[in-house]
């Protein structure tokens, strides 16, 4: 059975009108059957005996049902939250009824309620109506002294517009009319409020995104103005006085009054901006996902950045591109890639094979240790929320088919629908980015150029990435994420990695898993590689492996020609490539030693350095073919003197025929090489140099040790003749 209590609220259903009829509980008999109820919906209600019984009976019988909503429980707010007028209102009204409704029952009862009254010495002062509705609105709204608060919000005829009366301006009046009481401008009548749609239309709800006052400006200037006069040629508009055109304030309050905000926004701004900045954000990306690895979301973004080269830290690279992969069910950072490449297929790809790699080894990459319960990962998502630019097309139709996984692409202009990501963005620029020499910056007039402050490589850049999102992962707290029942019962707290692992313990089921080589075969990008008789040529470095040796690949690449075979990669470990012979199984290939220089580097800074060498191989030409041309006019002229100077001997001996220079060769040759030999013969003397080519020469006697170390600077011909020599000046010694 239902407890009927003071102040309960009785709902109360006819069954003809179907309209309820609400009661509210004054006042129970402890001892009988008596209880007065006042109605709530009735503007002239008084108390009202009803039995116990029967509104027992009711309740029964589903007649009735008790009220759980107080329709005027907002009275119950403190009085710090009431204005002070209203405050002494309420106790001027309070002080003339209070000794009224102190007197129960006898206040209920219509036959002594008005002798109450005129006995009461406050409330006999004042008009005895005013005294019913004090006391119907203090029964009505719940018997509190806040019931007696005035009704100020419902002056004014609310929504309603007021009749306009000739020769009276509705409104404030212009302080003009202190000076000339005729300027009482004019009210806005019908004809009026058309000009304003008029004007809404064309000068503000337009792309031209004018202000209202440029609107306003403009519906005076065209549409109220008194015809015009020719200035210098020009037609200028002639405007009436100020107290005949309507003022801004009625232009600006007619357009709030009838304004229709979605319908402005879109017109001025169009259907994307409202889609993405306007419109209400009422969803929960998280709620879509239920557990690690449902919705994986992938965004891509230039960093605000500049960055210098691994190869020559003068050098000044650019800003780099960064993707960052978020787990919407945890928020934990899943996968990063940062390069140099502009967002694409091949760029989005990398930072989904990250999202797949072994945190651990990732991370010892860039010299930091982790353990693999600071960084999980390694496996695939179900669905993956991407933008329309690198995931849409037939690349993305091949990794569904690879690996099984959903692709979801946002609408143009709506990045706003992976949020989740689009905010790891921001955080990464203003925790770690902004702060680092190089970042984009406001340039004030007179600063040095921020980009010459470059200091980080692309590797050292992404090893700030990483400790960021480690420290993201372990230690970010999320205050607004919205936790399930199942969580807060189990004491979860909104930190991502916390987040992952209470996941994977209750919400598992999502992560798939796939062998290396697939995630290779679907996620690296791929190329082309030549096999060549100097090693498989890739990205103009050459690798070799063990299939290649074995197979003689090189042998008949020399004795055959060269072919293509497509090679997947990892742009950020030049040092290995992964040939697809076709059988499902990719081979390794390593650098040969002459390209090992290479190894550190990723494959954008490598291609980057080809580039410029060939570059400078280019400005280099012009050298080249000053010096040939030079070297041309030296031999040019050194042949031609020499020539001049055969001629001449040629005339000398005019009577030496062709024949006889052809036939003397030989002895030319034999005289020619003793005459040389005689010039550079050396000179062991102590107070001597090289031989000046006058005289006789000496012959020096060395020892035989001597002489057996001057033979080894010798070839090899001509040291078994000096050993000869010296083996027969010695049996002459001997004999003599």
């Amino acid at each position: 059975m239902i407890n009927i209590v003071v102040n309960m609220i009785i709902e109360w259903l006819d069954a003809e009108t179907e309209k309820p009829l609400l009661e509210r509980v004054l006042w129970i008999d402890p001892h009988g059957e008596a209880i007065f109820v006042i109605s709530i919906n009735d503007p002239k209600s008084l108390p009202l005996l009803r039995t116990r019984s029967e509104i027992e009976s009711a309740l029964q019988q589903e007649i009735a049902t008790p009220r759980t909503v107080d329709p005027y429980s907002a009275l119950a707010a403190p009085s710090q939250q009431i204005p002070a007028n209203h405050l002494k209102v309420r106790d001027r009204v309070w002080d003339r009824i209070r000794g009224l409704v102190s007197q129960e029952p006898e206040i209920y009862f219509e036959e002594r309620r008005k002798q109450l009254i005129m006995n009461d010495p406050v409330a006999s002062k004042g008009a005895v109506d005013k005294v019913y509705n004090c006391l119907r609105k203090y029964w009505k709204r719940g018997m509190i002294k806040n019931a007696l608060l005035p009704d100020y919000a419902n002056s004014g005829a609310p929504g309603k517009q007021r009749g306009i009366r000739e020769g009276r301006k509705r409104g404030r009046k212009p302080k003009v009319v202190l000076v000339n009481p005729e300027f009482i401008g004019v009210n806005v009548d019908d004809g009026i409020r058309r000009i304003f749609n008029i004007a809404f239309k064309r000068y503000y709800n337009s792309r031209k995104k004018n202000p209202l006052k440029r609107a306003y400006d403009e519906m005076v200037r065209k549409h109220f103005n008194l015809g015009h006069r020719n200035q210098n040629g020009r037609d200028i508009p002639v405007t009436p006085p100020a107290h005949l055109v309507p003022t801004l304030g009625q232009f600006v309050y007619w357009y709030h009054r009838q304004k229709n905000l979605v319908h402005s926004i879109v017109s001025r701004e169009g259907r994307r901006a409202y889609e993405l900045r306007h419109r209400p954000v009422l969803g929960d990306s998280t709620q879509a996902a239920f557990g690690p690895g449902s919705i994986y979301q992938i965004d891509a973004t230039v960093a605000d950045i500049y960055l210098v080269s691994q190869l020559d830290r003068i050098r000044i690279i650019g800003r780099p591109v960064i993707y960052f992969c978020i787990d919407v069910f945890s928020r934990l950072c899943v996968g990063l890639y940062v390069g140099l490449e502009g967002p694409s297929w091949l760029t989005g790809m990398m930072a989904l094979a990250n999202t797949t790699a072994d945190k651990v080894g990732f991370c010892a990459e860039f010299g930091i240790e982790i353990s693999a319960e600071d960084w999980p990962g390694g496996l695939l998502p179900e669905q993956i929320t991407a933008d329309r630019g690198e995931f849409i097309g037939i690349s993305s139709d091949q990794l569904v088919d690879g690996l099984n996984i959903t692709f979801t692409n946002c609408p143009p202009f709506r990045g706003d629908l992976k949020g989740i990501v689009e905010q790891y963005f921001r955080r990464a620029n203003d925790t770690c980015v902004k702060w680092i020499p190089g970042a984009v910056r406001k340039r004030e007039q007179g600063e040095p150029d921020y980009r010459l402050d470059a200091t980080l490589t692309i590797s050292e850049f992404t090893r700030t990435l990483i400790l960021m999102v480690i420290e993201y992962n372990l230690f970010h707290r999320i205050d607004d994420y919205p936790m399930g029942k199942d969580m807060m019962g189990d004491g979860v707290e909104p930190v991502p990695i916390d987040l992952w692992n209470w996941g994977i313990v209750n919400r598992s089921g999502h992560l798939r898993e796939r062998s290396p080589d697939a995630v290779k075969l679907a996620l690296l990008p791929r190329d082309s590689a030549t096999i060549t008789l100097k090693g498989i040529r890739f990205n103009g470095m050459f690798y070799i492996c063990e299939r290649a040796i074995r197979e003689q690949w090189f042998v008949k690449a020399r004795h055959s020609g060269n072919w293509v075979m497509e090679a997947s990669y990892d742009p950020r470990k030049p040092e290995v490539i992964y040939l697809n012979p076709g059988n499902g199984v990719l081979e390794p290939c390593q650098l040969l030693p002459r390209d090992e220089r290479f190894k550190d580097f990723r494959i954008e800074e490598i291609l980057e350095y080809q580039e410029v060498q060939k570059q400078n191989s280019a400005l280099h030409k012009s050298v080249r073919m000053q010096s040939r041309g030079e070297l041309s006019a030296v031999v040019e002229a050194e042949v031609g003197e020499a020539l001049a100077r055969t001629e001449e001997a040629k005339a000398r001996q005019a009577g030496v025929s062709d024949n006889a220079r052809l036939k003397g060769i030989r002895k030319n040759r034999q005289d020619e090489k003793e005459r040389i030999r005689e010039e550079e013969a050396w000179d062991m003397r102590a107070d001597g140099g090289w031989r000046d080519g006058q005289g006789p020469a000496e012959v020096v006697t060395l020892p035989v040790e001597d002489a057996l170390d001057a033979a080894e600077s010798l070839t090899a011909s001509k040291r078994k003749r000096f050993l000869e020599a010296i083996e027969r000046s010695e049996n002459e010694e001997g004999n003599a």
